[in-house]
């Protein structure tokens, strides 16, 4: 499938696949959105110091990287889970603009350090903050009770409608500890009753620019 690097509305760059007319991003802002959608709506809902995160799509990188910079602000142990069925190519990396468009050309290699290192492997890339990367199928994912948040950023569902189902979100619920947070910039119907058939507690948030509205999901179990 044919791939391109574009510039979105804010100035960051992501990628654009014409066959399917969708990028990695949105168009109308990649950084504004992965600031908004996982950071402000996600990561800052959180009270404590360590935090486990799973993403759902870690794609270019970007939503790893502006987690890495907050981990820097806050004081924060962060371990995270990225799972990726088809990995970025180096050359598409090289081409994008974060580093220079966060103005954290000081980090900028902890953002290649996080496409250099081995894939599904726990890898320490500094003190407090550890990443994993798996290449996966989104199906396949078995893990239990082991994150506070999930960034669920895969392609929307018009281009794959199997992503956002009572299926994977269920596989979602049981991957999510207790008080758990999942945040993604979806908002259709579907997508809602889907996340509230499988036991998420869910809410309608203002979108990030050019989306009207977001889904953030909660794991509340009593017993």
């Amino acid at each position: 499938m044919k791939r391109e690097i574009i510039i979105t509305s804010d100035g960051s760059t992501t990628i654009h696949l014409p066959d399917w007319n969708e990028q990695y991003h949105s168009k109308h802002g990649a950084i504004q959105e992965a600031l908004h959608v996982f950071i402000e709506a996600g990561l800052h809902q959180l009270s404590q110091r360590k935090v486990s995160i799973l993403e759902i799509g870690f794609g270019t990188g970007l939503n790893a990287f502006i987690t890495f910079l907050e981990y820097v602000k806050q004081d924060l142990v962060i371990d995270y889970v990225g799972v990726e069925a088809y990995p970025v190519g180096r050359d598409e990396i090289e081409a994008l603009n974060y580093v220079d468009e966060l103005k954290a050309k000081e980090y900028d290699s902890y953002f290649q350090k996080m496409h250099d290192v081995e894939w599904e492997k726990p890898i320490e890339i500094h003190e407090n903050f550890s990443i994993t990367k798996r290449q996966q199928f989104f199906q396949d994912i078995t893990d239990e009770n082991q994150y506070d948040l999930i960034y669920f950023d895969a392609f929307g569902a018009r281009n794959q409608p199997e992503l956002w189902t009572e299926e994977i979100f269920q596989k979602m619920f049981v991957a999510m500890k207790n008080g758990g947070v999942l945040t993604t910039y979806a908002a259709k119907g579907s997508v809602r009753r889907a996340m509230l058939t499988v036991g998420f507690e869910v809410e309608r948030l203002p979108g990030p620019p050019g989306k009207r509205e977001m889904l953030r999901a909660k794991k509340i179990v009593t017993s």
